[in-house]
């Protein structure tokens, strides 16, 4: 992606976001966003995944020395940690290898603790980076739904007169409440959208099998950027459209042969009107709790933006995209390095606040 020049006067910060399957980074300094970066990053398969992120953003970023570092993360969840207390420590461990000119983490109304003192407060740093979107959505755009559709996962948290009124606050009572749903645009499994699909005048089973992701769905749509789909297939195969038709082919036990390509493309639409379905429940859900009223605005942020702007037009919303009602920092970006800034949210938004928690403590 382009990027302007990092060198600007003025202590620039990188706004870091630990994902367990991407590690997003924005670097702003003098009032403006300057880059936007996004890494493949499997942490599930160890640490050292996330020390070459780190050893490739050094290079990319070779002043960083004079940065001050801001961190939020979600990647704790992942399961190359006994639990998710390791999971925080060990990768504030790794993210201190940073040169720089602080390291501080992102932890809500916690504050922003060193690496010193994030123990006590683990909890609080523990998958916040959708609170850190979610602040700063909420000054900006006063009352609405922010919906962050990524490549996993979808933020939904209600804004309220300026204020963040999410009900979760961790991950386990998110899930309780609708506020974070499993499903994303690119690496969730097909099979679990829908049990049952119509196809070819017969409603059929689904097989239960990782056969498919939603990046398959959404390639076969012509809705997702090949830029936001940076893993593997499900069979390792090729990422075309006929790589895609044969997987969703496999999930009703057929073969990609079997049909032609305006077949598979109107299974592809099956499955996405199934996550939109989905996806809307857990909307009106969220906003009920909140007593928003039923136009309540979306705020569309992700890779997935395309999905919350399907969400508006079949719920009678209004959408408006993330950088241009909360990110003025990002308002005379590139059109390239503004879309990058939607779809690494947390990562601009932690950016954002710490620098402005500094200028305010006349730091």
């Amino acid at each position: 992606m382009r990027e302007r020049d990092g060198t600007s006067e003025g202590t620039p910060y990188v706004g870091w976001d630990i994902g367990g399957a991407h590690v997003k980074a924005c670097r702003v300094a003098q009032g403006r966003v300057q880059a936007v970066r996004q890494w493949a990053c499997p942490l599930w398969q160890g640490l050292d995944q996330l020390d070459a992120v780190l050893q490739a953003a050094q290079q990319h970023w070779p002043d960083m020395a004079r940065v001050h570092h801001a961190v939020t993360m979600s990647g704790e969840m992942v399961d190359a940690f006994a639990h998710r207390e390791e999971g925080v420590m060990a990768i504030a461990q790794r993210m201190a290898a940073l040169p720089g000119q602080s390291l501080r983490f992102y932890a809500g109304e916690a504050g922003w603790p060193a690496l010193e003192t994030l123990h006590p407060a683990w909890q609080a740093v523990a998958s916040a980076n959708w609170l850190a979107t979610a602040a700063v959505a909420a000054r900006a755009a006063g009352s609405g739904l922010l919906v962050d559709i990524g490549s996993t996962t979808t933020d939904i948290i209600a804004l309220r007169g300026g204020d963040v009124r999410a009900l979760g606050r961790t991950d386990a009572s998110r899930l309780a409440t609708g506020e974070l749903v499993y499903l994303g645009v690119a690496r969730t499994p097909v099979c679990v959208l829908a049990r049952q699909v119509p196809f070819d005048g017969l409603l059929r089973n689904v097989t239960n099998e990782f056969f498919a992701t939603t990046a398959d769905v959404y390639r076969l749509t012509g809705e997702l950027q090949a830029v936001h789909d940076q893993y593997p297939a499900a069979d390792g195969g090729a990422k075309d459209l006929d790589g895609s038709c044969q997987r969703l082919a496999r999930l009703i036990g057929l073969d990609g042969r079997d049909a032609d390509l305006p077949a598979w493309r109107a299974l592809a639409r099956t499955w996405r009107q199934a996550q939109l379905d989905w996806t809307a429940e857990q909307v009106n859900r969220v906003s009920r709790q909140a007593g928003l009223p039923a136009d309540a605005p979306l705020v569309a942020a992700g890779c997935g933006q395309f999905l919350v702007e399907a969400l508006g037009q079949m719920m009678n919303r209004p959408v408006h995209r993330l950088n241009t009602v909360a990110f003025s920092m990002a308002s005379d970006a590139t059109p390239d390095t503004a879309t990058w800034a939607d779809v690494c949210a947390p990562s601009v938004a932690v950016a954002c606040l710490c620098a402005q928690e500094d200028a305010a403590c006349g730091s």
